[in-house]
């Protein structure tokens, strides 16, 4: 890894970046997290629901500066100018959603390996309603090869701005086992269940 990618740069530039846009987000949508005590100080893997292009800096906000993690994100976005290449010093990697994209698993391995936490949206794209897409199957796949465990989030999908939102996090847990795609279908269902169970208050 080059040096302009180490872990020690992508860190202080989360932190900067951190510094001042957060302080931003927060104005504009005024925000709580509850059940900060779930987050694990190892590496983990965070899957939030997706509905907003802010909800990446929701959920950075939520776990604060602290809590450093990589970002999984379309590909599309490296290629919008002076963002692509603020997000990539960040540590914010891309995935080509039109097919299987080996690199972007292996940078999830590769961060969760070295101690980090890396976020992954298993919707796959944004989505305006709950329980209206199935969820894809690589975050349980990465967790259950790499036995990290899973932090669910929720993420209230309507927003407004100056309006009051509550990110919820909720206990992590692991997952194992699954040899099909059918076991791994139903794993990553089992993380949408959890994730609406922080919206519903009936999280254990």
């Amino acid at each position: 890894m080059s040096e302009k990618n180490s872990p020690e740069r992508e860190r202080m530039c989360f932190r900067r970046m951190y510094d001042l846009i957060i302080p931003v987000v927060k104005l504009l949508y005024p925000m709580r997290s509850r059940g900060t005590e779930n987050i694990p100080d190892g590496p983990a893997l965070v899957c939030a629901n997706h509905s907003n292009l802010v909800d990446p800096l929701l959920l950075a906000g939520a776990f604060g500066k602290r809590h450093f993690m990589h970002f999984m994100a379309k590909l599309e976005l490296s290629n919008v100018p002076v963002v692509g290449g603020i997000l990539r010093r960040c540590g914010v990697y891309f995935v080509n959603r039109d097919h299987r994209d080996i690199d972007a698993v292996r940078s999830t391995m590769r961060y969760l390996k070295r101690g980090e936490k890396v976020c992954i949206f298993p919707e796959g794209t944004r989505v305006s309603e709950d329980n209206t897409v199935e969820a894809k199957t690589g975050a349980v796949r990465i967790a259950a090869k790499m036995e990290v465990p899973i932090v669910p989030v929720y993420i209230p999908r309507r927003k407004r701005m100056f309006s009051r939102i509550e990110v919820l996090i909720g206990k992590p847990f692991r997952v194992e086992g699954g040899r099909t795609h059918e076991d791994f279908a139903e794993m990553a269902d089992g993380v949408m269940e959890k994730i609406y169970e922080l919206r519903d208050g009936t999280s254990g």
